[in-house]
C-alpha cells in the first residue's frame, strides 16, 4: 500500500474525495525555499472547475500549511499541506456503491481493499486528490523558476480539434510557455480553444464526454540531468505522469509518428552556436541516454474521456455477482483535460526538483 514517490524529495498523498481533508507531505525539501501563498492559490485556481465545460462541484481549496514552514520559508523538515473538502453530495453514490462504474476504479479498489475502501466520489482514486499534487508542485515550481527552468503545457488536441504546435525557436517557445502559465484554458490558438469549448459543451448536452492530448515543454534544464537505464528522465517522468487519473499514454516529442522513418531523419545533429552545444532538431525531446542534453524537454500525455457520463451503461454488481444497468448521478466533468493541464505541470516540477536535488544537492536551490 504505497502512495509516495521520489528519491531525494518524497511526496506522499493522502485523503479521499468526500473525506474531511485531502493533502500531501513533502519530505526532503531544501530549507530556505520561499513559500508563495498567492502562487499556490493561483495554481489551485487553474485546476478548479470552470463554467459549462466542468463539474458544478466547486471547492475553494483554502489550503493550510501545518508543518515545515516558518516565517514564510521552508524549514527543511516535512512540509504538510491540508486542503478541506466542503462541497460534497455523498448520497449520490449510495445507490451505486456496489456497482462497477465503467472506466472507474470501483472494481479494482474492491479487489485490492476488500470492501473497506471509501466509495464516495471515487474515494482515494478521485481526481479530487490532484489538488494536493498541484499544491505540492507550486512549492517547487517557484524554486525551479528561480533557477531559470520553465514548465508549461497546452491542450494539443481535444475532441478532435487541434491547437497550434510549439515553436521550434527556443526564444519563441519560452514566450509561449510564459503566456500559457497565465491562461485558465491553455491553448496557443484562441480560435481553436473556442472550438474545443464548444465541442465540450455540445457533448455535455448529449450526456457524454471527451478527452485529448496535453503537450508539455520544459526549458532551461542543465545538460547532464538524469540517469541511464532505470532512472532515465523519461522513465521517472512517465512513472509520475501515469499516476495522474485519466492519463493513458505518454510519448516524448513525436515518437509514435516518427519512429517508422529513417535514422538520418530522426537523429538530432549537433552544432556549436554562440559557444553552446545545441541540436539542429529535437526528435529525442532533449534527452539522450536518459540524460538531458540542454535542449527543451518535450512530451505529450493522452487524457482519456471523463468516465462519468450520464448515458445508461452496462455494468455488474460486484457484491452479488450479477449484471446491472447503470445511470450515473451526481456532478461530473464533460472533459477534464483543461483541469489536468496544471496537474501535469505540477507532477513534472516534482520530478525535476527531485532529480536536480540528486545531481546538485538541495542547497543548490537556495544558493
Amino acid at each position: 500500500m504505497k502512495n509516495s514517490i521520489g528519491n531525494n524529495m518524497q511526496v506522499t498523498l493522502f485523503g479521499e474525495s468526500h473525506g474531511p481533508f485531502i493533502g500531501c507531505v513533502m519530505d526532503g525539501l531544501a530549507p530556505g525555499l520561499k513559500i508563495d501563498r498567492e502562487f499556490i492559490k493561483h495554481q489551485l485556481m487553474l485546476r478548479r472547475p470552470s463554467g459549462k465545460i466542468s463539474t458544478s462541484r466547486v471547492e475553494q481549496d483554502e489550503f493550510q500549511i501545518v508543518s515545515g514552514e516558518f516565517n514564510g520559508f521552508t524549514t527543511g523538515t516535512p512540509l504538510c499541506v491540508l486542503i478541506p473538502n466542503n462541497a460534497m453530495n455523498s448520497k449520490d453514490y449510495l445507490k451505486t456503491k456496489n456497482l462497477a462504474r465503467p472506466g472507474h476504479a470501483d472494481f479494482t479498489a474492491e479487489c485490492k481493499y476488500h470492501g473497506f475502501q471509501d466509495y464516495r466520489g471515487g474515494g482515494h482514486f478521485s481526481g479530487r486528490i490532484t489538488a494536493a499534487l498541484v499544491a505540492a508542485g507550486a512549492v517547487v515550481l517557484k524554486a525551479l523558476s528561480d533557477k531559470g527552468i520553465t514548465i508549461a503545457t497546452h491542450i494539443k488536441s481535444c475532441g478532435g480539434i487541434n491547437d497550434d504546435a510549439f515553436s521550434a525557436s527556443e526564444d519563441e517557445l519560452e514566450n509561449q510557455l510564459k503566456k500559457l502559465n497565465e491562461l485558465e484554458f491553455a491553448v496557443l490558438n484562441a480560435s481553436a480553444g473556442q472550438k474545443m469549448k464548444e465541442k465540450i459543451e455540445q457533448l455535455a448536452k448529449e450526456e457524454d464526454s471527451t478527452g485529448g492530448v496535453l503537450e508539455t515543454a520544459v526549458t532551461g534544464l542543465p545538460a547532464g540531468t538524469g540517469e541511464p537505464w532505470f532512472d532515465s528522465l523519461e522513465g521517472l517522468l512517465s512513472h509520475a505522469l501515469f499516476s495522474i487519473p485519466a492519463v493513458k499514454g505518454v510519448q516524448f516529442s513525436d515518437a509514435f509518428e516518427k519512429v517508422n522513418g529513417r535514422g538520418s531523419e530522426y537523429n538530432d545533429a549537433f552544432k556549436v552556436s554562440d559557444g553552446k552545444i545545441i541540436t539542429l532538431s529535437n526528435n529525442n525531446a532533449g534527452i539522450n541516454g536518459g540524460i538531458t542534453n540542454g535542449m527543451p524537454v518535450l512530451f505529450s500525455c493522452a487524457v482519456k474521456p471523463t468516465p462519468s457520463i450520464y448515458k445508461e451503461q452496462q455494468t455488474v454488481d460486484f457484491k452479488n455477482l450479477k449484471d446491472e444497468k447503470l445511470i450515473i448521478e451526481g456532478r461530473h466533468d464533460p472533459a477534464i483535460i483543461h483541469r489536468a493541464r496544471v496537474v501535469v505541470d505540477s507532477v513534472t516540477a516534482l520530478v525535476l526538483y527531485d532529480v536536480l536535488c540528486g545531481r546538485f544537492g538541495t542547497d543548490w536551490f537556495v544558493e
